[in-house]
């Protein structure tokens, strides 16, 4: 969740201080003195700003040395027991080092780590070259967390063996299937024998292996340095991050919704950059000449000599690509349909994400009309105030629900993550008369109740807020505001994700001179709390309607994440719950029969029961006939699952009035609002969602709560 900064007299005395070190490192563009510019201002925004008032001691110096090696290597794949016992003499020196703007640490790992993915080359391809003896019994456990380093070379080859075995197996199992549903349709079709299918599987994953360590061999000295400063930041909270420059560029893009480019997503194969999809409504998109699956050869800009960007690394290819509103780009690409090359010309424009923005939807159920708003993100563009955010969208779509006489509104906040957290108020403002929504507290303050202060109320009608546990963040905040007035039925999984603090997003050259792009920290500054005083963190906001979900009993969530802040409460808000409902706890009632009595419920909590038997055993059999066998029992246990999801509702959905121009206009949309419609027909959770909004019935609409 971002936020304005604070600024603290702190922030000032550290802007000076790192001006002084930057004396000396300003005319410097080694790494060596942009790290240590890094780790001196990091450090100190840390120690003296994060919400958690955290040491720097021995204990910091172990979780950064733990956390710094599984991020290189947490597959145990490169560093043995003997690598380890080298680096341990660093284990409680790093808080040492780090008050020095010293990075041995680091640097001893680093250099290690490059010798040994030169290794890795070398063992995947030679164990790759010969066949593996499936007959052979042993296994393999894949919770590499419980897995110990190797004791020496060795050791660490066969680990090697064992998890490409075990890649292979599984290509051969999916080969050997694919053969007999082929035969099955086709008696004719001709049978390849184990040997031949196993050669094969082995040639797959010897690709997927070679274009892994292309990809790997394009990280630079800043990714891998960015892995180790986010082990050092991580040792504050979990969702406490750095971001190299790219990182806050894809951040600042996924906050807002938008980017000036082309309008195209580019995926990286081999040492050519494809074309994966168009941006519908972009620029490219509108050209007409650029398609799917073209590979972008060169990049001009203008008129400019193009620039070879074959085996340039994906993110330095989209540097090229991207650029200002108004500029010209021409791609010489060569076509996927025919193999020609072509030069395209593309003037570059403001590109909006639709995915990333509210849509709706309106379904008739009993005679009654009813919109389904659909909130994927909490979004805002902090730099340019006048562009479009998830409150004002919401704001819109609203009135334009009420236009076509909706009797009420099903909000699905479903894998919503998060965001800004001034939208999530002002979001929560359109369904109440003005008070407060939520409460946020600094380090060492008393906690601040953040107002509603619209008395105007958008919506007065029937509210259900759909959840599940990937709802997380400011879709707390707005599920939790709801709840406390009473403003609305919550209905989805158990509980939400739980994640109740609040993150600042500040760019590192703000405090320096320095005149690299340092990227940015994104650091916990605050913990918010529910209008009752609760915390959502670890808790969540429990469902006043659970529904069971493939996620039932999966591990998920803020209460599974190491070093996570811990649960607490404040005083109460003053605050009076809403009167907007006749039947508000009959209805709960009803629905919660329902569930229980429903066999399609009672089959998804099965199948969430036996995902997570199968999410807790993680060994497997390398021997061919015990993993066929487990392969089988597994199938057999699988079918009485086979319908589970299997579901249809006799709904229709449709798009409201004022988007069918625009569907008519642009296929992409049209296709995508199709494909939308259809799983909200076939969503059971949308399906009882619906059935509580219906059964609903306000009490006064002139009740909504003035505080």
């Amino acid at each position: 969740m971002k936020i304005k900064f604070k600024i603290t007299p702190f922030i000032i005395a550290l802007f000076l201080f790192a001006n002084n070190l930057d004396l000396q490192a300003t005319n410097k563009t080694s790494d060596p003195e942009k790290d240590k510019v890094l780790i001196y201002i990091l450090r100190n925004i840390l120690t003296r700003s994060h919400f958690v008032v955290k040491e720097m001691n021995d204990d910091f110096s172990e979780h950064v040395y733990k956390e710094f090696i599984n991020g290189l290597d947490p597959s145990k794949r490169y560093f043995t027991q003997k690598d380890l016992k080298e680096f341990s003499k660093y284990k409680y020196q790093i808080d040492n080092q780090l008050l020095k703007e010293d990075i041995s640490f680091y640097n001893l790992v680093y250099e290690r780590f490059k010798t040994k993915i030169k290794n890795a080359k070398l063992y995947y391809g030679d164990l790759l070259a010969q066949p593996f003896n499936f007959n052979k019994n042993e296994d393999i456990n894949v919770d590499y967390e419980k897995t110990p380093f190797a004791k020496n070379e060795n050791e660490l080859i066969d680990y090697w063996r064992k998890q490409l075995k075990l890649s292979t197996l599984i290509r051969i199992q999916e080969k050997l299937e694919k053969q007999e549903n082929a035969q099955e349709k086709d008696k004719k079709t001709p049978i390849k024998n184990f040997k031949t299918l196993e050669k094969e599987a082995r040639i797959e994953v010897l690709k997927n292996m070679d274009d892994l360590y292309i990809r790997i061999e394009e990280l630079e000295h800043d990714d891998w340095f960015s892995t180790f400063l986010n082990a050092v930041v991580s040792a504050f909270d979990p969702h406490t991050t750095y971001m190299a420059p790219s990182t806050k560029e894809r951040f600042d893009q996924d906050m807002s919704g938008k980017l000036e480019g082309i309008g195209a997503r580019l995926q990286k194969k081999g040492i050519y950059t494809h074309i994966f999809e168009l941006v519908s409504g972009g620029p490219a998109w509108k050209q007409g000449d650029l398609e799917p699956g073209d590979i972008i050869l060169e990049v001009a800009q203008g008129d400019e000599e193009a620039i070879d960007i074959v085996g340039m690394r994906l993110d330095d290819a989209i540097k090229f690509i991207k650029g200002k509103k108004g500029t010209e780009v021409k791609l010489t690409v060569k076509k996927k349909l025919d193999g020609s090359t072509k030069v395209i010309s593309i003037i570059r424009d403001v590109v909006e994400l639709e995915e990333t923005f509210v849509k709706s939807s309106i379904v008739e159920k009993n005679g009654k009309k009813y919109g389904i708003i659909d909130l994927p993100k909490f979004y805002i563009d902090f730099d340019e105030k006048n562009y479009r955010d998830s409150a004002t969208d919401m704001e819109q779509e609203i009135e334009r629900l009420k236009k076509e006489n909706v009797d009420g509104l099903l909000i699905d906040l479903r894998n919503n993550g998060g965001g800004s957290l001034k939208t999530a108020i002002e979001i929560s403002g359109l369904f109440i008369d003005k008070g407060p929504v939520v409460q946020v507290k600094y380090r060492d303050e008393e906690p601040i109740i953040k107002q509603d202060v619209d008395p105007k109320t958008q919506w007065t009608g029937a509210v259900v807020v759909l959840v599940n546990e990937f709802s997380a963040s400011a879709s707390e905040i707005f599920a939790a505001a709801m709840q406390d007035y009473n403003r609305a039925v919550i209905i989805g999984g158990n509980k939400t994700y739980g994640k109740g603090t609040v993150q600042s997003v500040l760019p590192i050259n703000r405090f320096t001179k320095y005149e690299k792009d340092l990227g940015a920290i994104k650091m916990t500054i605050q913990k918010f709390y529910r209008i009752n005083g609760g915390s959502t963190q670890i808790e969540g906001v429990y469902s006043d309607i659970a529904i069971p979900s493939r996620f039932s009993y999966m591990t998920y969530g803020e209460k599974d994440l190491e070093g996570a802040l811990i649960w607490d409460k404040v005083k109460q808000a003053n605050y009076v719950k809403t009167n907007t409902y006749e039947n508000f706890a009959d209805v709960i009632y009803n629905s919660k029969q329902r569930i229980a009595s429903d066999k399609k419920f009672k089959l998804i909590n099965e199948y969430a029961k036996w995902l997570k038997e199968k999410q807790d055993n993680t060994s497997y059999s390398l021997n061919y006939k015990n993993f066929a066998k487990q392969n089988k029992a597994q199938e057999k246990d699988a079918e009485k699952f086979k319908t589970v999801f299997d579901y249809t509702s006799n709904l229709t959905f449709s798009s409201p009035e004022y988007e069918l121009p625009d569907i008519k206009k642009d296929t992409v949309l049209a296709d995508k609002r199709v494909a939308w419609h259809k799983n909200l027909s076939k969503d059971i959770a949308v399906y009882e969602a619906l059935n509580v909004l219906s059964e609903l019935k306000i009490k006064n609409t002139a009740a909504l709560v003035k505080n």
